[in-house]
């Protein structure tokens, strides 16, 4: 908890639009965020109209935000691995994971737990950072170092390290299909890197890409 603690609010209370182009097209969505924060990002489904209920789970209680605005018609105050979920069955268009997945022991059992809450057609949504990035090679392999940082790659409340594989095997549990596996680098328009992504035909996009945003659907 002590590392949560010395993280600035900046870190729990920036909108994640990043995750909110990946939903699906219509409005009135009932969206589920674990590891909310602030309720930033729920605010914004919610006063665009882009989601009609908006749900949040998160570890702790941050003064000043939207944790208690009316807005948000639930918020969720524990650890998602250890608290009992009383949600209807198949009542969620989508469930965001926003940099949240390493974080926990076991995000497989997570996933799991929350996939009967997900109805048919509705999407897991998650970024996570990818281990195979030259910044990890670069750091791991050619200097020797595994330092320990505040935010970032090695961030030091992280649990769990991906490659882009693995994310995707993550996040198609049974019952779940891959829409789309997109590099940040993408969402970077106009950047040399991914000006050089496409040139090279994405042949080092994984050694390029710091994070991967990973959606699956739940089969009809």
């Amino acid at each position: 908890m002590q590392y949560y603690e010395e993280k600035s609010t900046e870190y729990f209370t920036r909108c994640r639009t990043d995750l909110i182009q990946f939903l699906p097209p219509d409005k009135g969505l009932n969206v589920l965020e674990i590891g909310a924060g602030g309720g930033d990002t729920l605010m914004t489904l919610k006063q665009s109209g882009k989601a009609k209920s908006v749900t949040g789970v998160e570890l702790f209680q941050i003064d000043n935000s939207f944790q208690t605005s009316p807005h948000i018609d639930q918020f969720i105050f524990g650890n998602i691995e250890n608290i009992q979920l009383d949600f209807p069955a198949n009542h969620f268009d989508a469930v965001l994971f926003g940099d949240v997945l390493e974080h926990l022991l076991d995000p497989w059992s997570v996933i799991a737990k929350l996939s009967p809450f997900v109805k048919p057609g509705g999407r897991l949504i998650a970024s996570i950072p990818n281990i195979r990035s030259r910044q990890a090679l670069k750091s791991i392999y050619f200097k020797g170092d595994f330092a320990y940082t505040s935010q970032g790659l090695f961030d030091k409340t992280h649990y769990r390290w991906f490659c882009k594989k693995n994310m995707i095997d993550l996040l198609t549990p049974a019952g779940f299909e891959l829409v789309s596996c997109t590099s940040n680098v993408e969402l970077k328009k106009g950047s040399r890197t991914r000006v050089f992504n496409k040139l090279t035909n994405r042949l080092f996009e994984e050694f390029l890409t710091v994070q991967f945003i990973t959606v699956s659907r739940k089969k009809v």
